[in-house]
């Protein structure tokens, strides 16, 4: 029985196929009961007929009336698994056809996948780029994200169980995918399709926001970043744009402006770091900073040596990126 409840017990949750939040998810979801209803009665009906033929063993006798009759039977149960494998055929390929159907996105969003985070390009109708921003997507409540899903290296696959079905990113090809979140609320996504070393810290988060809520994000993430108001924090911008960590990410309205890593301009407003594997938080930052492959070995950051007193102000800088 605890087993049992230990299974059920990961149905709900942030990410959970059967937790739908999504219009796919919940086509997805309708698809699965469906199922699994199906699927259960076929179980206990040849399971009671199983039950049944034994305990019934040796009392039916072997004549012409008897045979003619498995015959039918046997004729009937042959039937009916055809019909019902043509059935499942359908409703499967139908609900995948309803899930690729092209619809009116009102924003679009470029996804690319690289060992081992997920950066978020925000564009406008035209394709022009608004502003990125890395391991969260926002999105408006009720309405349709066209996302435009690449890969930089290897495949992966980006799946976001309560709100779309999965879907791959393949090296050197385009794939689309729509996504629309129903209610308000944060969900857990992870990359399904094994990638290396850190496949497994490879989670980002979906962030479905009403309008209004969606519309100010979007005006604070095209800005500019703030200038710091502290002085550490001050002292930790400098830092941060004489060392190596302007080569390799953007803070936009300063001369960072590199673009291996993400883009840092907001930085301290998102939930986690290193996709998804600590909270931001200024003691998280500064141990990122200080020792990225001990946190997460094998990543593309290298270690940037800096004293105790720099690694404060560029952990104090980076918290302030909101």
């Amino acid at each position: 029985m605890a087993a049992l409840l230990l299974l059920i017990a990961g149905c709900s949750g942030n990410q959970a196929a059967l937790n739908a939040h999504g219009h796919a998810a919940i086509a997805l979801q309708q698809l699965i009961i469906v199922m699994v209803i199906i699927c259960s009665v076929i179980w206990i009906s040849v399971t009671g007929f199983l039950v049944w033929a034994l305990l019934r063993r040796g009392q039916i006798p072997d004549d012409s009336v008897n045979t003619r009759r498995m015959t039918i039977f046997v004729q009937a149960a042959a039937t009916a698994t055809v019909v019902i494998v043509v059935a499942l055929t359908l409703t499967s390929f139908y609900t995948t056809r309803a899930l690729d159907a092209p619809g009116h996105p009102a924003d679009f969003v470029t996804v690319k996948a690289q060992q081992w985070w997920w950066q978020f390009i925000y564009k406008d109708q035209n394709g022009a780029t608004l502003f990125q921003t890395a391991n969260e997507l926002h999105v408006a409540v009720g309405k349709d994200v066209q996302l435009e899903l690449e890969s930089m290296d290897v495949i992966h696959s980006f799946w976001v169980p309560s709100l779309a079905g999965k879907l791959d990113l393949i090296p050197g090809r385009r794939n689309l995918l729509t996504l629309r979140a129903e209610r308000p609320g944060v969900y857990r996504g992870q990359c399904a399709e094994f990638c290396g070393l850190q496949h497994g810290h490879m989670a980002l988060l979906v962030i479905a926001q009403e309008e209004a809520d969606f519309q100010r994000w979007q005006v604070n993430q095209a800005a500019a970043a703030i200038e710091p108001s502290m002085q550490e924090a001050d002292a930790g911008k400098t830092v941060f744009n004489n060392k190596p960590c302007a080569a390799c990410h953007t803070v936009r309205g300063t001369p960072a402006a590199g673009t291996s890593g993400p883009d840092l301009t907001h930085v301290g407003s998102r939930q986690t770091i290193a996709a998804g594997v600590l909270e931001t938080t200024r003691g998280s930052l500064a141990a990122w900073i200080a020792d990225p492959q001990t946190i997460k070995p094998g990543n593309n950051m290298p270690l940037v040596p800096l004293t105790s007193d720099e690694l404060r102000q560029v952990s104090a800088y980076m918290e302030s990126l909101k």
